[in-house]
């Protein structure tokens, strides 16, 4: 069977991410980071017996801290595998460093570090910023960009 022109002809391209791509992708990744909490959460129930953290504060920190690096690990290494969680699949979004390669997982973990530290802000910067950058973004000197496919 031969190839249709189009399809070899047709080469990716991409452009940075409006923030309704990106509200998309963390509500389809909210999904997933709910399962991984429940799972985080439910060990920290076993660690205690049966009980939750609040009669051991050190444990309640600890619970804190795991919760949190646990996300993180989703994120980077989705990211540093393909640039990609699975929310960003379906839209086609992709992190990329400012070359338009992969970025390195440094980089990521600083993303991610800002994200998390500056929820909400550091999305709507992308509001004001040309290339639609997030604060997460300007710092790691990452960029997350559309990919569109054009015949």
């Amino acid at each position: 069977m031969p190839m249709n022109e189009s399809a070899i002809s047709s080469k990716p391209s991409a452009r940075p991410a409006h923030l309704g791509w990106r509200l998309l992708a963390l509500l389809y990744d909210g999904v997933v980071v709910a399962a991984l909490l429940m799972l985080t959460s439910g060990l920290f129930l076993w660690l205690n017996k049966g009980h939750t953290v609040e009669t051991r504060p050190w444990l309640a920190v600890l619970q804190v801290l795991a919760l949190w690096s646990v996300v993180g690990l989703y994120a980077v290494l989705s990211w540093r595998r393909g640039g990609q969680t699975i929310g960003m699949r379906p839209w086609r979004l992709k992190v990329v460093a400012a070359d338009g390669k992969l970025a390195d997982r440094a980089p990521l973990c600083l993303r991610y570090l800002v994200a998390s530290l500056t929820p909400g802000l550091c999305l709507m910067w992308c509001l004001f910023d040309r290339e639609r950058r997030g604060l997460h973004d300007l710092a790691s000197g990452t960029i997350l960009v559309r990919i569109e496919v054009k015949p």
